[in-house]
């Protein structure tokens, strides 16, 4: 197999978040492969010594720093691409990178798709996103202009998922979200996280610091004002750590009363450090895959999720965590009392996290391109 003729697409790279981190882990599988993607505007460790090509949209002003803006062009930005010279053609997706299969390429190229969900904001979340855009006095304007878009915006994301010739989801509900709004079936291969977290990270006994702690983007979804209105009711030791500096993040941090302490932009190891000595993670989302509480339990920590979808493949009741449903504040309020008379032991925690180690997810993305 020749490595060489390997490129990988990504939808955006502006920030490192846990979808960098998978692209990270597939620029370590593929040592020599190039990398495509609408913008770039981030400085990481993983792009040095790549040819890191972007789209026209790159020099588009306003719009290619706005990626929440850019969904109408970048269809077309990918579009626009010349992948002749490459065999094989990874897409890391959960917007438009999939249309990189419009491109041109040779005839036997074959072009898979890593799928971290359909689209959210035309299919799963689209009422969502629609009742809480975030361009202050604009969002009249958005969600007008949304509203006659969608159905057309919608037709391009699927005949952009026609053009897939293997989608390989990251979760089993990923997956049944594929066949329900793309018609394709797919296979399952779970993201990773770097092991050596797990290895070289020393095992806390008990809950010495008496605290919980969520980390992640504070937008809508992610759902950090249900944590602090849990928070502000019962009185308990709340870290949040966020890097997004956004008018929700300032909303929340303004609403939250002393207990809770927001953490901006902590480093990887402080952030490994709070997890490890925290009581629990807390997960409140409904999300198709979370990374972060994969990397919390690798510490040891238990998770706290709300239990639907990924949680509940991920997550043993009992053992590595527990789940609180409805997403509401009491209801997490009544998990966590029923969470601090449970016993955990956090070897067992550690070790069911191995499961989701980046190798194992290396591995099997290997495989596939074997089996291709």
């Amino acid at each position: 197999m020749n490595l060489n003729r390997i490129v990988v697409i990504a939808d955006w790279l502006i920030d490192f978040w846990w979808a960098e981190l998978v692209i990270s882990h597939l620029l370590e599988a593929f040592p020599e492969a190039d990398i495509y993607t609408s913008v770039c505007f981030m400085d990481h460790p993983m792009l040095e010594w790549r040819n890191v090509y972007t789209s026209w949209l790159q020099k588009v002003p306003f719009f290619n720093r706005r990626h929440k803006l850019a969904g109408i062009l970048r269809p077309f930005a990918f579009r626009s691409f010349d992948l002749s010279e490459y065999d094989i053609i990874i897409s890391s997706s959960s917007a438009e990178a999939k249309n990189a299969g419009f491109s041109k390429r040779g005839k036997n190229t074959k072009h898979i798709c890593y799928c971290h969900t359909p689209i959210r904001y035309y299919w799963s979340h689209y009422s969502e996103y629609r009742n809480m855009m975030e361009f202050g006095f604009l969002n009249p304007l958005a969600r007008f202009v949304l509203d006659h878009l969608i159905n057309w915006l919608r037709k391009l994301d699927y005949e952009a998922a026609q053009k897939v010739d293997f989608f390989v989801a990251n979760s089993e509900n990923t997956r049944e979200r594929i066949e329900k709004y793309y018609d394709r079936e797919s296979e399952v291969i779970y993201p990773g996280v770097a092991i050596k977290n797990i290895e070289d990270s020393e095992i806390h006994s008990g809950w010495q610091e008496g605290y919980h702690i969520s980390v992640g983007r504070c937008i809508p979804y992610k759902k950090f004002d249900l944590l602090v209105d849990a928070f502000n009711q019962n009185g308990k030791r709340l870290i949040l750590c966020t890097a997004t500096d956004t008018p929700l993040f300032r909303e929340l941090k303004e609403k939250s009363k002393t207990n809770i302490e927001w953490k901006f932009r902590v480093s990887n190891e402080e952030k490994d450090t709070l997890m490890q000595w925290a009581k629990a993670f807390l997960f409140p989302p409904l999300e198709d895959f979370g990374l972060v509480p994969i990397e919390a339990m690798a510490m040891g920590t238990p998770v706290i999720a709300y239990g639907e979808w990924w949680a509940l493949e991920t997550v043993v009741d009992g053992e590595t965590g527990t789940f609180f449903s409805p997403q509401t504040p009491e209801a997490l309020n009544i998990t966590i009392e029923k969470f601090e008379a449970m016993t955990f032991d956090r070897e067992i925690i550690r070790n069911h996290a191995k499961n989701f180690g980046k190798e194992v997810f290396q591995k099997k993305i290997l495989e596939l391109i074997k089996k291709i």
